[in-house]
């Protein structure tokens, strides 16, 4: 099937990547021609495991193209994607300015084309939309002459640093589609990646735009409640790790998301939360519940800057911490509304020196806060001469360190760590003051 992908983003790239890997011929189209210009010398604007031997697979066989040339792109489709971005507005709500912009750009690529049977050329919103944008692109394309174009929603449900595992074996697919036929083009698209029977959702795009909203907003009120649980537990004397374990058993509740931190970030969540907010206070709605979230997950990111500030106290100033993990999650190069961008601004407000180090992140943080930090290249560099440790991304090598060699290089023998990845008596074995999150002072 022949298919163009608009956005080389993060959904775009992984989407085009992993259609071209199960046979179809795509063409990934972006408005940046030095994005383009990068994909094509072999070389990748994001950090995602496994993606570039894909892509590389891909472009030597021929089935995966990079251009700037949309209308090209999208003559040849019959099945385009819209995926760009969808940044949040002063409102709060999903900027849909890249998204309006594309489909006119596909209306002026097809208004001359003949008209085929339903199904025959299908625009595919993969963006993250607020609920009725599904009909507001139908709309535009026909106000714009292209009434033989159908328009289906069909949201991406991707993990940054697992996304194609997550395309190639999905727990579900969802559309939402106006006809049936659009259904069964699109059933095609995705059967080589649910021959182990996994669902194929077919609804009304309104319902599967707000699938996407509902499956974020639910995944990101698990992270706030329990960080709230978390701070509650270091008040009360209790270890939110074994409150964790007695929750989690509970089959209605399960352990995924029950990780306490120091708030999530990322390029979905914050936005997506505020975008749902906005959503209801349109129709005069208040979504009480998602405000709390959102609340919580902002004070969240203070946690780890206020237990450096209540350990050092009026010392604090020209002290020097060490950073470990800048990025939102591991294996990601992403720091978008990134905690650590959050304490590493409070730690210079207050006077602080910083030394960081992330597998993957640094370029992007460099480009933040330039040479008000120090970039270690290696874990350890980053704690020469530094007062205390904060640990804010559980990168896989962070969880098994040398602690003697820790306990050398650092001057002031503290951690604080902002994913519990260290046993605390194991902590205490090895002389560090320990902090976690939820696990009060060890």
């Amino acid at each position: 099937m022949k298919v163009a992908v608009i956005g080389t983003g993060y959904v775009g790239l992984v989407t085009g990547t992993c259609l071209a890997e199960s046979g179809n011929d795509v063409v990934c189209v972006d408005n940046n021609p030095r994005k383009v210009q990068t994909l094509n010398e072999n070389r990748l604007p994001i950090y995602e495991p496994g993606l570039l031997e894909l892509v590389l697979r891909n472009k030597q066989d021929g089935r995966l193209l990079f251009t700037t040339d949309l209308g090209a792109a999208v003559q040849s489709a019959r099945l385009i994607f819209i995926a760009v971005g969808t940044p949040q507005s002063e409102q709060g709500d999903a900027d849909l300015t890249a998204v309006f912009a594309v489909v006119d750009a596909i209306s002026d690529a097809l208004t001359d084309l003949p008209p085929g049977p339903p199904g025959s050329r299908v625009v595919v919103t993969k963006s993250t939309v607020p609920v009725g944008t599904n009909s507001r692109v139908a709309e535009r394309l026909v106000a714009k002459g292209c009434l033989h174009v159908d328009v289906a929603s069909n949201p991406e449900f991707l993990k940054e640093g697992a996304a194609i595992d997550d395309f190639m074996k999905p727990d579900r697919v969802v559309v939402g589609v106006r006809r049936p036929e659009v259904a069964e083009v699109l059933r095609e698209l995705y059967a080589p990646f649910l021959r182990t029977e996994r669902p194929f959702l077919v609804m009304t795009p309104e319902s599967a735009e707000m699938t996407k909203y509902a499956a974020n907003a639910m995944l990101a009120t698990k992270i706030s409640f329990i960080n709230e649980m978390a701070n509650l537990c270091d008040r009360l004397g209790a270890d939110i790790n074994d409150v964790r374990k007695g929750i989690g058993h509970d089959q209605r509740i399960g352990f995924q998301f029950l990780f306490p931190g120091p708030g999530y970030g990322g390029s979905c969540f914050p936005k997506d939360i505020e975008a749902i907010i906005a959503m209801g206070r349109r129709i005069g709605l208040p979504l009480r519940l998602m405000q709390a979230v959102d609340e919580v997950n902002d004070a969240q990111k203070e946690v780890l800057f206020d237990k450096v500030r209540q350990h050092f106290g009026d010392s604090l100033p020209g002290k020097t911490i060490a950073v470990w993990g800048l990025a939102f999650k591991p294996r990601t190069d992403d720091i978008r509304e990134a905690p650590a961008l959050t304490l590493i601004g409070e730690l210079l407000t207050a006077g602080v020196g910083v030394r960081v180090h992330d597998p993957e992140a640094m370029g992007n943080v460099r480009e933040v806060f330039r040479d008000k930090i120090y970039y270690a290249d290696r874990p350890y560099g980053a704690l020469e001469g530094a007062d205390g440790l904060v640990i804010v991304t559980e990168w896989p090598e962070f969880r098994n360190p040398d602690f003697e060699l820790i306990r050398r290089l650092l001057k002031g023998h503290v951690i604080f760590d902002g994913r519990n990845i260290y046993d605390a008596r194991t902590m205490a074995q090895y002389g560090f003051t320990y902090y976690g999150i939820g696990r009060g002072k060890r």
